[in-house]
């Protein structure tokens, strides 16, 4: 029995006929065509354009409203009115004094807030027997309206500025210890058994695992109580104040002045977005190591 051999050119004809069965000339591989995202087709426009647009928006209809008489300047007055109102109190002196009282007020309340809200929530966030004897009382007191505590507060403290600090400190103190309280006892606990593993002390663990951990919460908290710090304040300086942005108000209230009203709580609005941009730096800097999710 003879065995027959293919000649070699009829099996380099039958590999070829395999990779290429329709018969198609081989050829050089297209080239690579890259994917862009469908994100960069877009047209850029800077963020602060886009961040300023709608209140631009807003206050162009505004001025519109004033103008066609839509709006009644004794119910509100037209932009145009404000700045020149708001121009005329800072050339008094009247305004720059009343934004100073109002920053020492809210500066002092803020500070003392932090202090006694973060202290508490450390010790209830860290210590068992701290949770047992500190949270039962604080989630009691901060379902009471702080607004409602005003009348007491002055049998207490009397008219001066302790009643108004102490409004605006019992306002901050909660949001703070919420968040920082919830920052603790929301680290994982698998970060605690390496950290005890890689043989950290309570304090160690506290400094270089809890602390971290609980840094965003408590930075949020903060955004919260400057919020509340400000709107703590309206509340108490309408009540016995001889200075400050809200005697201000008081007074235009008194004189039917919309456009002085306006004036103080625009002053008001860029205070609080002033310091809730100084917090949002805050974070920036030192949570950079945590990076996160900033929007397309």
């Amino acid at each position: 029995m003879s065995i027959s051999h293919a000649p070699p050119d009829s099996v380099e004809s039958d590999i070829s006929d395999i990779a290429d069965p329709v018969g198609v000339a081989a050829g050089p591989s297209p080239d690579l065509v890259p994917l862009v995202p469908t994100s960069s087709h877009r047209t850029h426009v800077p963020r602060w354009l886009r961040r300023t647009t709608g209140p631009l928006l807003l206050l162009a209809l505004w001025q519109l409203l004033s103008s066609t008489g839509v709006l009644a300047a004794d119910v509100l007055a037209s932009p145009g009115r404000i700045a020149q109102v708001g121009g005329d109190l800072i050339a008094d002196g009247s305004l720059t004094s009343a934004m100073g009282t109002s920053l020492q007020r809210v500066a002092l309340g803020l500070l003392l807030g932090t202090v006694v809200g973060t202290g508490l929530a450390l010790l209830s966030g860290l210590f068992r027997i701290g949770e047992d004897l500190v949270d039962a009382p604080v989630q009691m007191l901060r379902t009471v309206p702080f607004v409602g505590l005003i009348p007491l507060f002055i049998i207490w403290f009397g008219i001066g500025e302790a009643p108004k600090v102490a409004i605006i400190t019992l306002g901050v103190t909660f949001p703070l210890y919420l968040n920082v309280y919830a920052g603790i006892r929301g680290v994982d606990a698998q970060l605690i058994e390496a950290g005890e593993s890689l043989g950290l002390s309570r304090w160690g663990l506290v400094r270089h695992v809890v602390l971290p951990g609980a840094l965003p919460g408590a930075l949020t908290g903060l955004r919260y109580s400057l919020g509340i710090a400000w709107l703590a304040l309206v509340f108490a300086e309408q009540v016995n104040a001889d200075s400050g942005i809200g005697f201000l108000m008081v007074q235009a209230r008194d004189f039917l002045r919309t456009d002085v009203i306006v004036v103080c709580l625009i002053v008001y609005a860029f205070l609080g977005l002033f310091a809730d941009f100084i917090v949002r730096s805050l974070e920036r800097l030192l949570l950079q190591w945590r990076p996160t999710f900033t929007g397309r």
